[in-house]
């Protein structure tokens, strides 16, 4: 597995402590050995732990309940729960390379419903 890069700054207005620091926009790359998606686990966790060092605080969850496709421009939902409210999450492959597989993680600036 490779390092993952945050290259954007943070979320909304409604993460209390969280708010300043949660990326709208964050980079990874996995290495994952032909397979045709990353598997959501892994997105969730890669995610999560970007997010946690960019905020320097752990977040309370990030899940994902489907895998991510291994092409450009695929994207699915997940969840983000950090100070007691949840967040939509957009994930977006945007490169493959073999088994390399880029994508953005943009946290939604409001909480969900």
């Amino acid at each position: 597995m490779r390092g993952t890069v945050l290259n954007r700054a943070v979320v909304g207005t409604a993460l209390g402590a969280l708010t300043a620091a949660l990326a709208t926009g964050c980079s990874f790359e996995a290495s994952l050995g032909g397979v045709e998606s990353v598997l959501a686990d892994e997105i969730a966790d890669q995610a999560a732990a970007a997010l946690e060092e960019e905020v320097g605080q752990a977040l309370d969850d990030l899940t994902c309940d489907e895998s991510l496709p291994a092409e450009v421009g695929a994207s699915i939902r997940c969840e983000l729960t950090a100070g007691g409210q949840v967040y939509g999450v957009t994930v977006t492959t945007t490169s493959v390379d073999g088994a390399d597989v880029n994508f953005d993680v943009q946290v939604d600036e409001e909480p969900m419903g």
